[in-house]
């Protein structure tokens, strides 16, 4: 007899609507809720989860955030929840949280990640 078991990530984009000004990048921007988990597989069918995290990302700079559970769940089931700012701790920054880098020569700004300015050529600090 053969037995396949395997365990791995899993990510579940759940249904949550609610327009909010962003506290990172001051846009208006839309709450995308999603749930990570571990998942126990055998013959390729997902069987237990567990692990459950809740997370909102930010569609404006794509900050992202660590979701009350509570809420989390709530939202998962499909309950209509307003998500409040006490109910977010910050996981990860987006774009409008990178470092912004300024060329000494022509005083070009960016916020990419170059080793060279895109506008002079020279190298950048």
């Amino acid at each position: 007899m053969f037995l396949m078991i395997g365990i791995s990530q899993g990510r579940k984009d759940l249904d949550h609507e609610q327009l909010v000004i962003c506290t990172q990048c001051g846009k208006y921007g839309r709450y995308q809720v999603f749930m990570t988990f571990t998942q126990l597989l055998l013959f390729l069918i997902p069987c237990f989860r567990w692990g459950k995290k809740y997370y909102v990302q930010m569609s404006c700079c794509g900050t992202v955030y660590e979701l009350n559970p509570d809420i989390g769940e709530r939202i998962a089931r499909g309950e209509k929840v307003e998500i409040g700012h006490t109910d977010l701790r910050l996981a990860g920054g987006g774009r409008s949280t990178r470092m912004v880098r300024r060329c000494a020569s022509c005083g070009y700004q960016t916020e990419e990640d170059f080793d060279f300015c895109p506008k002079c050529g020279k190298p950048l600090s």
